[in-house]
């Protein structure tokens, strides 16, 4: 029963579409960032060192990329939902999930084989389910706010209907 429980609000936790990322896969990472009141999109683009649960409602990427000379290592949860999107840039050959090795690397040995493989189908997260709730949703907020100007509109008249009748009063004494 409790096991249940637990599987439920994990799986609502979970987005419904995600890309597929792999160790060795260069992406470019979109998160949310506050500063603030103020939000923006912050883009880190490197190369997938290793890939935790995959399967799981935590999975967990661990990017790695050259900065100025520093090697920056950033991970970040898959199905946050602070995490806006995760684009794959290349694919590469590994044989390994964790490529540790290449902190010690810089320059031509930290480079890693590429793999042809399609990018606009791969990045293609697009659930037919979840456009049309989106559709329904957005039919429902529309609805509703027409429902709330309708409503905006009657108190208005009521409002110059009382404003007639007032002045009405006033001219005739």
């Amino acid at each position: 029963m409790s096991f249940q429980l637990i599987q439920s609000v994990n799986d609502k936790q979970r987005k419904s579409a995600v890309v597929e990322v792999r160790s060795g896969d260069t992406v470019r990472v979109h998160q949310k960032i506050k500063e603030g009141t103020k939000e923006r999109i912050q883009i880190f683009e490197g190369v997938v060192i290793r890939v935790d649960r995959a399967k799981s409602h935590t999975t967990r990427i661990t990017v790695r990329k050259v900065a100025s000379g520093i090697g920056v290592e950033k991970s970040f949860l898959v199905h946050n939902p602070l995490v806006e999107k995760i684009e794959i840039v290349r694919r590469s050959k590994v044989r390994r999930n964790y490529l540790s090795y290449l902190r010690e690397r810089s320059g031509k040995s930290a480079r890693l084989k590429g793999v042809n493989f399609d990018r606009e189908g791969v990045n293609d997260i697009s659930d037919p389910h979840a456009e049309e709730e989106a559709v329904r949703l957005k039919e429902l907020a529309r609805e509703e706010a027409e429902a709330k100007i309708a409503a905006k509109d009657a108190e208005e008249a009521k409002l110059v209907e009382k404003q007639a009748e007032v002045e009405a009063r006033h001219a005739d004494s």
